[in-house]
């Protein structure tokens, strides 16, 4: 019997992913365990595991594409003693179980195509999976059953899809130029501009469904911007995945959550004469490249580490807000902004409170270089319950960062620099960093936030408080 390999969610959010690449073909053996795909999500391209064994007798969705559904079939496999030619003729006609959520597996379904078509009501839906099948495993895409202005059936390309969906035009509308008919990402582009649109079929009894005003009235949006700038200006680069996740998010913290901000300076002397004493006396280990230190603290590990003490102070301010009630976490998990090629990713320090410095440093270079290769795991970058942001190695000398939800807060570094500080009555030199913590309101009051940014003030100035 066929079995049928779905797009798994590689995270309880996910709804979609790239099919990055296979790293098996058509005829290949396969066991459970065995790593066939990469997929690729908004922040991170994960490795998807087989959970079954066969033949691969189908590569239904081609390597690069966009935009794959949790549960769609990427793949069929023959079960062991059935041929490859019959599998890839019998399965894909339905994928009614979800995929296992979260563990970077494919799920693996067995299919009955003459049950599937049954439960679906008719011969009519095999044939229509079929097809969607065909398309997608020829490079196309997956056509859609009906189109809800004119009734045919559609072919387009992922991008086709997706570009029409954000532009507010009806797929069905739009004049093909592709093989069979196919719409492309030229035809959407040009049906954007006005360009050639299906004539609209009249059906006795129906009528044309109206325009939906809410996306169209974004493309116009975008089009008042567009004729503020002279054509052949400016190169319009497409939003990818992560970006929009970004936008979505930040939007979503900045109008729904309550923020006010604490600014404190803190001076980091003592501090940074702590990191040297303490890096100096690094043992030494090998490596590759031969002998190397055990470690090599940061100003930003130390950050880190301080951040999680002074929750562990003030537990009342290691919250996360829900409706119903607030979380009081017994641990201080603490992400760190990562910037990364098309935007940045947080990955997470977890019991930050009850690891070493060196412990922190040596994590924190390992997610950070994961990181920007998108190697991460959902779990080293999902929830955590506070979060650094650090900008002080690019001169900055203060800035308000926005909450990253769940968290209740989040702590923005600037530059440590040389500035005058009056001690005992006297002008002298200290080098200081301004330090702001973003607060959402409905969760940590003002006296709450200044305990817990005082606290941090204390471990920063006072560093071998840390080594205790």
């Amino acid at each position: 019997m066929p079995i049928n390999v779905t797009m798994p969610a590689l995270s309880p959010t996910m709804e979609e992913g790239n099919l990055a690449k296979w790293l098996v073909k058509e005829g290949d053996q396969v066991s459970s365990g065995d790593i066939i795909a990469e997929i690729e999500t908004d922040k991170a391209t994960m490795e998807v595991e087989a959970v079954d064994e066969g033949t691969v007798a189908k590569i239904v969705v081609a390597a690069g594409t966009e935009g794959v559904k949790v549960n769609e079939i990427i793949a069929i496999l023959a079960a062991d003693g059935e041929s490859a030619e019959d599998a890839a003729a019998g399965g894909g006609a339905s994928s009614g179980a979800k995929a296992p959520q979260g563990n970077g597996q494919a799920g693996a379904i067995e299919a009955d195509p003459q049950a599937d078509a049954a439960a679906t009501g008719s011969k009519a839906d095999a044939k229509d999976a079929a097809m969607r099948a065909d398309s997608r495993a020829s490079g196309g895409a997956e056509p859609a059953a009906s189109d809800g202005a004119t009734g045919e059936r559609v072919f387009a390309s992922p991008l086709a899809r997706r570009l029409a969906k954000d532009a507010g035009i009806d797929i069905g509308t739009v004049e093909g130029s592709g093989p069979r008919g196919r719409v492309v990402k030229t035809d959407v582009e040009a049906a954007a501009k006005g360009g050639a649109r299906k004539a609209a079929r009249a059906e006795t009894g129906a009528a044309a469904a109206p325009p939906a005003t809410e996306p169209m009235a974004k493309a116009a949006s975008d089009d008042s911007i567009l004729k503020l700038f002279e054509e052949g200006s400016y190169e319009k680069v497409p939003h990818d995945g992560m970006r929009k996740t970004i936008a979505k998010r930040l939007v979503e913290a900045k109008t729904t959550i309550p923020h006010f901000y604490l600014t404190i300076d803190c001076e980091l002397d003592a501090l940074l004469a702590l990191r040297k004493q303490l890096n100096d006396a690094a043992p030494m280990v090998k490596g590759d490249a031969g002998d190397r230190p055990a470690y090599k603290l940061s100003v930003n590990d130390m950050i880190i580490k301080a951040m999680a003490l002074a929750l562990k102070a003030v537990p009342t301010a290691n919250v996360s807000w829900t409706e119903s009630a607030m979380l009081q976490h017994k641990h201080a998990d603490v992400g760190v902004a990562v910037s990364i090629e098309g935007g940045l990713i947080t990955p997470i320090i977890r019991r930050a409170e009850e690891k070493t410095l060196s412990a922190i440093s040596n994590e924190m270079k390992d997610l950070a270089k994961r990181a920007r290769t998108r190697k991460l795991k959902p779990e080293e970058y999902q929830g955590g319950t506070t979060a650094v942001s650090n900008l002080g190695m690019f001169g900055i000398k203060d800035f308000a960062a926005v909450i990253n939800p769940p968290h209740a807060t989040i702590l923005a570094v600037g530059a440590g620099e040389q500035r005058p500080v009056v001690k005992n009555g006297a002008v002298a030199v200290a080098t200081v960093m301004s330090a702001t913590l973003s607060t959402d309101h409905r969760a940590v009051d003002g006296a709450l936030g200044a305990e817990l940014i005082g606290a941090f003030k204390q471990l920063i100035e006072n560093p071998m408080s840390m080594l205790v």
